[in-house]
């Protein structure tokens, strides 16, 4: 059996934001299909991770948010492509939806779910991360913001 090869690791970032019991996530189209995830994309060039991750999830949902904590980072290598992603998980409150905002390409709809219904869909999440992220989150895992350090 021949193993898949290591790639590059893409740096990503995705927002854990929970209002009154429920999660943000995204309905979104990926190359398997119709897939759930939170807020998460790449971190543009020139970008501060937590930056990166607020405005991810503004052009997922419309709703602004501010990162208030990192709750973890994160190494998954897709076991269908090898592909490999190191992600930078942040909890962050939603202040301001823009409902009439147009959402990136390939998003289907934007979801407020329970843990329950999260847990209950967990076939259809994106990867092994969605739910780690959430669990590590309820479990109360938060670093400070300026645990990664932003060298100039």
């Amino acid at each position: 059996m021949s193993e898949l090869p290591l790639s590059r690791p893409a740096v990503t970032v995705a927002t854990v934001v929970e209002r009154d019991g429920h999660f943000l996530l995204v309905e979104e189209e990926t190359r398997a299909g119709t897939r759930l995830n939170q807020p998460a994309g790449h971190v543009e060039a020139g970008e501060s991770l937590p930056a990166a991750a607020a405005r991810e999830t503004l052009e997922e949902t419309g709703w602004s948010v501010n990162p208030t904590s990192l709750i973890g980072i994160y190494r998954w290598a897709s076991p269908d492509n090898g592909a490999t992603f190191v992600r930078f998980s942040f909890a962050g409150d939603a202040w301001e939806h823009d409902a009439a905002r147009t959402l990136d390409a390939g998003i289907v709809r934007v979801l407020w779910l329970s843990y329950e219904e999260i847990v209950a869909r967990q076939s259809e999440h994106r990867s092994p991360l969605v739910l780690r992220c959430i669990d590590d989150y309820r479990a109360g895992k938060r670093w400070p913001l300026n645990f990664v350090l932003e060298v100039a």
